[in-house]
C-alpha cells in the first residue's frame, strides 16, 4: 500500500485529491493546521499537523511516506490572485520558501514521488486567442502566478534519479463543495434562478474528480515520463450561458440566459502531454452531470 501525504488536504481542490487517492487505495496522511472534522472524507485518513513555515523541521511528517501531494497555499482566504492582501513579503516567503522546505524534507526522508498543484495563473497575460501549452513561455502577471511559477522551478531543480518531481497547472476547478461548502458557482446558480442579472463570461474549467486522477497519474506514470515536466490539466472552455442553459433546463426556469461572451479571445489550455499518458477528463458529460445534482439538490 502507497503511503501518500498530501498537504492541504482539506481545502476545495484537496478533498479531490484525497479522495481519489483513497480510491485507489493508498494510505493517506493529510497535513494541515488543524485536523479534518468527523465524516469530512469517505474513509479515515491519518491527520499531521503542519504549517507553510520554512523556520519550521516539519521532516518528521515525512517518515514512512512514499509520496508527497503539495496542495497547500496560504492566502488570504477565498483569494488566490490578490491573495497576499498587505503582506506581499510574508506571501512570498510562506508560500515559495515554504513549499521548497516541504519538497527538501521530503527529498531528504526518502519520499520518492512529488507532485506540486500549480496553476494557470504562470502564463499571466498572452496574446488573445493564444493556445497555451507547456512550451509557452509565462508571463504570471500577479504575485500569485510568480510563486506558483517559482515554486514549479524550485521542485524541477531538485527532481532527480531518487526523486521524482513534477508538477501540474491546474484551471479553474469545479465540482461539490463536500462537508459545510457551497460549490463554486452556488451564488451564480441563486442569482439566475432568482432572475438576476447575469453578465456574459467565459473561462475554462476541470472537474475536481479530473484533477484527483491527474495527480494519481503522475504517482503512476513512468518516472522518466514525468520527473521535472509539467502538464497542463483543463477540460472544457465554459460559456456561463451554456452553463446557465444546463440549469435551466434541470430546474425548468423560465428567466432568460446571458448573451454568450466572446471567445476569440480566450486562451485555452492545451492538454496533449497528460492525455498522452492516458488521462481522460470527463468533458461536458460531467459538467451536465454536476448541474443536474444541483439543480436537484
Amino acid at each position: 500500500m502507497t503511503a501518500t501525504l498530501v498537504s492541504g488536504g482539506t481545502g476545495f481542490v484537496g478533498r479531490f485529491i484525497v479522495e481519489n487517492l483513497l480510491a485507489a487505495g493508498h494510505a493517506v496522511t493529510v497535513m494541515g493546521r488543524t485536523a479534518p472534522p468527523q465524516g469530512f472524507f469517505s474513509a479515515p485518513v491519518r491527520f499531521v499537523e503542519g504549517t507553510l513555515d520554512p523556520s519550521r523541521d516539519q521532516s518528521a511528517a515525512f517518515d514512512g511516506i512514499d509520496c508527497f501531494i503539495h496542495a497547500a497555499f496560504d492566502h488570504v482566504a477565498g483569494k488566490y490572485r490578490g491573495g497576499e492582501g498587505d503582506d506581499a513579503a510574508g506571501f512570498r516567503f510562506r508560500n515559495r520558501e515554504g513549499s521548497a522546505a516541504l519538497f527538501a524534507a521530503a527529498k531528504a526522508r526518502g519520499v520518492s514521488r512529488a507532485v506540486f498543484l500549480s496553476s494557470r495563473a504562470v502564463y499571466g497575460t498572452q496574446p488573445a486567442g493564444a493556445l497555451l501549452d507547456e512550451e509557452t513561455p509565462p508571463h504570471p502577471d500577479t504575485l500569485y502566478g510568480q510563486v506558483k511559477l517559482a515554486s514549479e522551478e524550485d521542485l524541477k531543480a531538485m527532481s532527480g534519479a531518487d526523486f521524482c518531481g513534477a508538477s501540474l497547472r491546474v484551471t479553474g476547478v469545479y465540482g461539490p463543495g463536500g462537508h459545510g461548502r457551497e460549490d463554486k458557482w452556488a451564488d451564480l446558480f441563486r442569482d439566475y434562478l432568482a432572475g438576476r442579472p447575469i453578465l456574459p463570461r467565459a473561462g475554462t474549467e476541470v472537474h475536481g474528480d479530473d484533477v484527483g486522477a491527474a495527480v494519481r497519474l503522475m504517482l503512476e506514470a513512468p518516472e522518466p515520463k514525468v520527473s521535472g515536466e509539467i502538464f497542463n490539466v483543463s477540460d472544457l472552455l465554459v460559456d456561463r450561458h451554456d452553463l446557465l442553459s444546463m440549469l435551466r433546463d434541470s430546474a425548468g426556469s423560465l428567466h432568460p440566459l446571458p448573451d454568450r461572451a466572446d471567445h476569440s479571445a480566450a486562451n485555452v489550455m492545451a492538454t496533449a502531454k497528460i492525455r498522452a499518458l492516458g488521462w481522460r477528463p470527463g468533458g461536458v458529460a460531467s459538467l451536465e452531470n454536476f448541474v443536474r445534482s444541483q439543480a436537484a439538490g
